[in-house]
């Protein structure tokens, strides 16, 4: 079993294999179609190419995607302290702390990240606060991803047996020191692969802030496109550049999750 959900048997692997398979031939056939439409209608022609082969348009979508990784770097430390705080909360002992966390966390991850960042954009100005575009896409960000890494922290720290806990209270620490020298380094650590999942979706959020009209490289690819009017050539490149970073990300969460899958074996095996 791992932290966060209990891994598949038999039958469910099959059916996930099964799952990958027709999805994959699905995904070919609909991309056999995209590329042979787009041949018809000259799309694939090499002049509609040629000026994503030169530096200028390179460095104005590498500049959108710097923009996209600051407010997604910033969303990300944001959410995760305020993710830390609602699952300390949340597990208190304490009523008065417990039912607010509880209730933040539960309200706020159904609601659409989408929503809150119209809330943002059209219901603040009302009662005079504007804030600047970074922020507008940053604060809904943050609000909304908070809720999904206080569960996974939640999750982390239930995780860690125990006896970690009674073992520093009798060593004579106080439950602050205890949960912050002993509890949080291991609930982090196994938790670690889940905290970079949540961070590629947070990643793709960012695109969000093609609603706020923020530089992202959405927002850049749009007013590319109506530069130079390569609607579909700049879309997909756009697209491609989200492919390559996500899978990379996506690639490292799985490289995580697998070294933990060996540590615990290990661990258990030495138990």
């Amino acid at each position: 079993m791992s932290v966060l959900f209990d891994e598949p048997g038999p039958r469910a692997r099959r059916r996930i294999r099964v799952a990958t398979v027709l999805g994959t031939l699905a995904a070919v056939a609909l991309a056999v179609l995209a590329v042979r439409q787009f041949a018809a209608n000259g799309q694939l022609d090499a002049a509609r190419w040629q000026p994503y082969a030169t530096w200028p348009m390179w460095r104005y979508l590498l500049t959108g995607l710097w923009s996209t990784f600051l407010a997604a770097v910033v969303s990300a430390a944001l959410s995760m302290a305020l993710g830390l705080l609602l699952a300390l909360g949340r597990l208190s002992d304490r009523r008065w702390l417990r039912l607010p966390s509880a209730a933040y966390v539960e309200v706020v991850r159904v609601i659409p990240a989408l929503l809150l960042v119209y809330v943002v954009l059209f219901a603040l100005p009302r009662y005079g606060l504007d804030l600047p575009l970074f922020w507008k896409l940053c604060v809904p960000l943050t609000v909304s991803n908070a809720a999904a890494f206080a569960e996974i922290f939640r999750a982390g720290i239930n995780s860690v047996e125990r006896g970690q806990t009674e073992a520093g209270l009798a060593v004579g620490l106080t439950r602050l020191q205890t949960m912050r020298l002993i509890v949080l380094p291991q609930a982090a650590r196994r938790v670690l692969p889940s905290i970079v999942s949540q961070s590629v979706g947070l990643l793709k959020d960012t695109s969000l802030g093609f609603v706020v009209s923020y530089g992202e490289l959405l927002y850049s690819g749009k007013v590319l496109a109506a530069y130079n009017g390569l609607l579909i050539q700049t879309y997909l490149v756009v697209a491609l550049v989200y492919l390559v970073v996500n899978a990379s990300l996506s690639k490292l969460a799985r490289t995580l999750e697998s070294r933990q899958s060996v540590s615990l074996r290990r661990r258990a095996a030495r138990a």
